[in-house]
């Protein structure tokens, strides 16, 4: 049973920055999949970031490509979502999630394991 943790959240003005953590624990293979998904009021839940973990590949939704960078720490079961340049339309639940397959990144119904969030408030 994977076990995931977030944290990091907060309130910053336009154009700050924040870091997120995931900590996971539990059997995570080289298979699977770590991503983040955020989740404004009255939206539905989007894909901002996934990693594959076997070949360390990137994913990124269009809107925070260049801002946001997501990474693994794998000795301590960490990860990790860099944001820069933080907008107003980025104010959401963030949540890390992993999947067994990484079959499709951005698909939230692939992913079976979540956190419990962290919100993320970005002020004008």
């Amino acid at each position: 049973q994977v076990q995931l943790v977030e944290s990091g959240g907060g309130t910053v003005q336009a154009g700050g920055s924040l870091r997120l953590s995931c900590a996971a624990s539990g059997y995570i293979s080289s298979n699977y999949c770590l991503g983040w998904f955020r989740q404004a009021p009255g939206k539905e839940r989007e894909a901002v970031a996934s990693i594959y973990i076997a070949f360390g590949s990137t994913y990124y939704a269009d809107s925070v490509k260049g801002r946001f960078t997501i990474s693994k720490d794998s000795a301590k079961n960490l990860l990790y979502l860099q944001m820069n340049g933080l907008k107003p339309d980025d104010t959401a639940m963030y949540y890390c999630a992993a999947a067994r397959v990484c079959r499709n990144w951005a698909d939230a119904g692939s992913f079976g394991y979540w956190g419990q969030g962290t919100q993320v408030t970005v002020s004008s």
